[in-house]
């Protein structure tokens, strides 16, 4: 086959991909909450009894993927196991407790014509998700499309796409057997990059809004070829400010947690910022604790007399989401330092402050302009399963429309309802 004909071969493809799941996103917007979680559970129930047969596939992924030395984190990343799997169905089991929010009034008044006004949530319509390395999102991305009322195109990258492809199929038969168009969720299943490209343009105006999850060669170019609009964030690098009033020992578990429970999510702290107040008591102890969790320290002048194994930052690593065992250390003077730090390094996805200080606690959370700003918790908190949202389908660090974890509500727009008697608008 020739390449001309390869590319006419995928270009219709993916057109057909864009026509069915309008037409589905058409038939979903009316479909009742409870038909939408009938088929949520079914997936949930799905993704139990063909565990066996995805984890099979994820270890294929997983061989693929070892012999490209992808590293260590990615790996992490790919990975499925028993727990893995129960935990996504268990995700799919709390977006059907979630309050549906299509339909919902959102606020109601009447204006002195007599006109009833009210605005009402509804769908998005359709939305492309692109994704690399996590296997959960085409089940998280799925759910929260369809408990939303949304039809949803799922291109996960090829390390990941023997899994993926049969997460895919446990939301097929679900949507079936509950009496859902099985387009409602569909999957790009072809490694072919330029597939890619045409969810960015759109696909002939069928896809509405593009989300990506990936590292920042996808975001980035998400972010600049995009001819719809993106749901994103292009970096995670995530603060833990230690407060001159913070107490050692929490301060101390937050920081690990914050940075070592898992390195490569976005939501990892990347920089320690200690405030000059209590460096003297609380420097060491917490630089300390991260080498002996074995975590590299690249600190300031301050942070290299501690320990020999603590290497000089530089000013890029200010900048860096390292997601690996690797984090920055910085001394700051106090509250005003540590927001402008964060304010010209960081990326607006999320910061913590520890301190028992109310009042400072309260103007960081004021000051700091970021998608998600935190007293006295840990950064890895930043996911729209531990906000209540039931799972998210990504962080979102814009200033439009979504903002931080895009859950039920954030893949909603609305419309107004205009209820009248007869008005005529006068000349």
């Amino acid at each position: 086959m020739s390449e001309a004909q390869k590319i006419d071969d995928l270009t219709a493809m993916m057109a057909a991909l864009g026509v069915r799941a309008r037409h589905a996103a058409r038939q979903l917007t009316t479909a009742s909450t409870a038909e939408k979680n009938a088929a949520l559970q079914n997936a949930a129930n799905e993704l139990r009894a063909d565990a066996a047969n995805i984890l099979a596939a994820n270890g294929e992924d997983m061989k693929l993927a070892a012999a490209q030395e992808v590293g260590q984190a990615r790996l992490d990343r790919i990975m499925l196991d028993e727990a893995r799997l129960e935990g996504i169905a268990q995700a799919l089991e709390a977006i059907i407790t979630l309050d549906d929010p299509v339909g919902q009034s959102i606020a109601q008044w009447q204006v002195d014509s007599g006109l009833d006004i009210t605005r009402v949530r509804v769908p998005l319509g359709v939305i492309g998700v692109i994704y690399e390395s996590r296997p959960n999102v085409t089940a998280d991305a799925a759910a929260l499309c369809l408990k939303s009322g949304n039809a949803v195109i799922l291109r996960g990258s090829s390390e990941i796409q023997n899994s993926a492809r049969l997460i895919h199929g446990c939301f097929a038969r679900a949507l079936e057997a509950a009496g859902l168009d099985a387009h409602c969720v569909q999957i790009v299943d072809t490694p072919d990059r330029a597939a890619v490209g045409m969810m960015l343009g759109g696909l002939d105006g069928n896809i509405d809004v593009i989300v990506p999850r990936g590292g920042k060669g996808l975001v980035g170019r998400v972010q600049e070829e995009a001819r719809v609009p993106v749901f994103a964030h292009l970096d995670g690098v995530c603060h833990v400010y230690v407060e001159a009033e913070a107490e050692l020992d929490m301060a101390r578990a937050v920081l690990l947690n914050a940075k070592m429970r898992r390195t490569g999510i976005c939501g990892a702290a990347e920089t320690l910022l200690v405030d000059a107040a209590c460096a003297e008591t609380h420097l060491a102890p917490l630089v300390t604790a991260l080498l002996e969790a074995d975590c590299a320290v690249r600190g300031d002048a301050a942070a290299q007399k501690i320990d020999a194994r603590v290497t000089a930052a530089t000013e890029a690593d200010w900048y860096e989401e390292y997601l690996d065992a690797v984090i920055a250390v910085k001394t700051v003077a106090g509250l005003d330092e540590a927001v402008s730090h964060i304010t010209q390094y960081g990326s607006g996805h999320t910061e913590a402050i520890i301190t028992e200080n109310p009042a400072a606690a309260e103007a960081f959370l004021n000051r700091v302009d970021s998608a998600i700003v935190m007293h006295n918790a840990s950064t890895q908190f930043a996911d729209g399963g531990e906000f209540g949202m039931g799972a998210e389908i990504g962080i979102a660090t814009g200033r439009f429309h979504a903002r931080g974890p895009v859950g039920l509500e954030q893949l909603t727009s609305f419309k107004y309802a205009v209820r009248g008697s007869g008005q005529t608008r006068p000349k």
